[in-house]
């Protein structure tokens, strides 16, 4: 057991996440579901970005696409209260 300066580093390995949209094979994202979209707005009304809703590339580009359209036509906030 040696000793360092500073102390020992421990790494600690994420497992990645998986696209909810792929794993549920969505393939359309509706903008008028609401509810679903609701769980990619935190309450400050943003669009989380892929790093951390772990929706693929693909999934992503059309989800804030579909945020955008639901805020357009008043379904979803554009900023909190």
């Amino acid at each position: 057991m040696s000793s360092r300066a500073g102390g020992a580093r421990r790494f600690v390995v994420r497992r990645r996440k998986a696209c909810k949209f792929c794993v549920e094979k969505i393939d359309h994202i509706d903008y008028k579901d609401a509810k679903l979209l609701q769980q990619f707005i935190p309450e400050r009304a943003k669009i989380l970005p892929r790093r951390i809703s772990g929706v693929c590339s693909i999934h992503q580009r059309r989800l804030s696409l579909a945020i955008k359209r639901a805020r357009h036509l008043a379904l979803l906030p554009f900023v909190a209260e």
